[in-house]
């Protein structure tokens, strides 16, 4: 049994849809969601199922003493970051090689780094008129934004779209597609 933590900022509607998707699986777990905010709705839902918290502020976030406990105490074997917005310390990095993985709401390398998160990417695509966006599912590297594709899927976008539009064709694709690509990966 693999076990899953998930890593979340905010709402916590992809980290639902992978507890749901993973629910009933024989070979992976949703042991535990971290939070970098105590009151991140995602933190709401992971309780709504039954799966442990964690609320990591940065500063417990980069002490590596107090996270690798806290996989330690949940045998966490893999993580995954959806709408995680702090940067993944390198601790974690390096004890998790190729084991942890985030999903970016465009098509990288567009609209990512420093900055480029949520609604910002959305703005930025329909500023430059971009005729298409999509998600990117990624592992995770020191660089921001900047490891290895795993797997991108794209949504054509029309002028007449609002930010708001382009957000809502990319969730449509995160609430498809993300569960079943995290599967995959672990079963590489």
């Amino acid at each position: 049994m693999v076990k899953l933590a998930i890593f979340v900022s905010g709402s916590g509607t992809n980290c639902e849809n992978l507890i749901e998707y993973f629910k009933d699986s024989e070979s992976v777990k949703c042991a535990l969601v971290v939070s970098n905010k105590a009151d991140a709705y995602a933190l709401v839902r992971a309780e709504k199922h039954g799966v442990p918290t964690a609320v990591m502020p940065k500063a417990e976030l980069n002490d590596e003493e107090k996270m690798m406990a806290l996989m330690k105490e949940y045998d966490i074997d893999f993580i995954v970051l959806a709408g995680f917005l702090p940067l993944v310390p390198n601790f974690l990095i390096e004890a998790y090689p190729m084991r942890i993985v985030n999903i970016h709401p465009s098509l990288l390398p567009k609209y990512g780094g420093k900055g480029m998160w949520g609604h910002h990417v959305h703005e930025a695509v329909k500023a430059a008129g971009e005729k298409e966006s999509g998600i990117t599912i990624h592992y995770v590297t020191p660089v921001c934004d900047g490891g290895e594709i795993i797997a991108q899927y794209k949504v054509a976008l029309s002028p007449e779209d609002t930010a708001d539009d382009i957000a809502g064709k990319v969730h449509v694709l995160e609430m498809k597609h993300f569960p079943h690509v995290v599967e995959e990966i672990i079963k590489r």
